[in-house]
């Protein structure tokens, strides 16, 4: 194996727990964060050997197939009858917690939910941010103050959050 595949190798077994979960925080389904992982890792190997950033340009990668997908998804999205069974372990803490958490996510914009993603669970600045969407730092500013304001009025997440903080 080349020095840039086993550099590549080493960086998904490295990040890949990380990726996964900013994956699962876009979408709010472990499946589909998992395809969405795998398609931006994929779309980056083809450039590995011309990345100097790695962390930063996965992180791009990650975060423009989400909204590529978000735009499609949009237009094909079939409702039905009857829901699969989704049975999974639990390893993450609280299940009533990660719900709302999930559905208050689900309830901002795409833009604004891939901010909130970006800047509070992955810790980016708020110019890492910008470079990550391609999008002004001002633009960033506005959509984590409009989606951090959706989310304090979130009666679900004020209940649990003043529950957990309170000695």
């Amino acid at each position: 194996m080349s020095a840039e595949v086993i550099g590549f190798v080493e960086f998904v077994q490295s990040r890949s727990r990380d990726l996964l979960r900013t994956g699962w925080l876009l979408t709010g389904d472990w499946a589909l964060a998992e395809d969405l992982v795998q398609t931006a890792l994929l779309r980056c190997f083809r450039q590995w050997s011309s990345v100097r950033a790695p962390d930063a340009y996965v992180r791009a990668a990650l975060v423009t197939a989400y909204l590529s997908w978000r735009r499609r998804r949009a237009a094909t999205e079939r409702t039905t009858a009857t829901l699969p069974d989704t049975a999974a372990p639990d390893d993450l803490g609280p299940a009533d917690l990660r719900a709302s958490v999930h559905t208050a996510l689900s309830a901002l914009s795409p833009r604004e939910r891939t901010v909130v993603v970006l800047r509070y669970y992955t810790d980016l600045s708020e110019a890492d941010t910008a470079t990550a969407l391609g999008i002004a730092v001002g633009s960033v500013k506005r959509y984590a103050a409009d989606a951090l304001a959706k989310l304090r009025a979130d009666p679900a997440l004020t209940g649990l959050l003043t529950e957990e903080v309170t000695p």
